[in-house]
């Protein structure tokens, strides 16, 4: 899954990662070093421009919600539940299934963040035999320290309780969509503790290699079949691993220090 992750570079730097177009100054976002569900993001989509006399498409850097409200939904609420989508199903679950068909974005990162869950340690907790133990946090992130591109889906929801004009009448949120975890080993296992994604989480965000972005952001594509083929995993050995203060648990941390790599897991977490 992707609960928590990085976000520190600015719209200059992605500007030029993604060839992005059109950005406004005034949704700038400040480096955030622990991204939790609810907060605003950057995203990168190709959509024409409001009241541009073209229709073609331009790329942005938008500033959207991390939570996907359906167009459908009566009320926002949900979002904080739907922050990941499954590649496996994304086609078809009602929530996901038009945004998959139209409203692709890419999701930037510096990298995201794993909590350890070992197999044996998750039979006991759903069985209710165990107490959750205090668990090691893993910074996950590409191993030549590109942008961690996540594939993600955006939707438009309109607050009917708001006029038109009221800047909050629209919200414009997305979900990160996430795959079955790698299991070869990481291009930098660490000292100790894990050695594949698969050993730290079972699931993973689908990154996208720099060839498949113009084809996820296009809006033309549409065939659900074709659309698919871009949601298979990315070439394995691209990832390292390593692990990072239990201070990044609490969503009131954010700063540089919580992507400081530790020499091995803390004293008394689960690993």
């Amino acid at each position: 899954m992707c609960g928590r992750y990085a976000a520190s570079r600015g719209p200059e730097d992605l500007a030029g990662v993604f060839e992005i177009e059109k950005w406004e100054p005034e949704e700038v976002l400040a480096p955030d070093y622990n991204v939790a569900p609810t907060k605003e993001v950057y995203a990168v989509l190709d959509r024409p421009l409001k009241d541009a006399d073209s229709p073609e498409p331009v790329r942005q850097l938008r500033k959207l919600k991390w939570g996907l409200v359906p167009s459908w939904s009566k009320t926002p609420e949900g979002g904080a539940r739907m922050i990941n989508a499954r590649a496996e199903t994304v086609h078809e679950k009602p929530s996901y299934r038009r945004a998959f068909s139209t409203r692709r974005c890419i999701i930037p990162a510096d990298g995201y963040y794993e909590w350890v869950t070992a197999k044996d340690e998750r039979e006991l907790e759903v069985e209710g035999k165990k107490k959750r133990q205090r668990k090691q946090p893993y910074f996950v992130l590409p191993a030549d320290g590109s942008v961690f591109a996540m594939a993600g889906l955006y939707e438009f929801w309109r607050d009917r309780t708001l006029p038109d004009d009221h800047p909050l009448a629209w919200w414009v949120t997305c979900s990160v969509i996430t795959t079955e975890a790698e299991t070869t080993p990481l291009a930098v296992p660490p000292a100790e503790g894990p050695h594949t994604l698969a050993e730290i989480h079972p699931r993973m965000p689908l990154m996208l290699t720099p060839d498949r972005w113009d084809s996820w952001l296009d809006p033309a594509r549409t065939d659900p079949d074709e659309l698919r083929e871009l949601l298979a995993p990315p070439p394995t050995g691209l990832m390292r691993a390593y692990p990072v203060s239990t201070a990044v648990s609490n969503v009131r941390n954010n700063g540089p220090e919580l992507l400081k790599e530790l020499e091995g897991p803390e004293e008394g977490t689960l690993f």
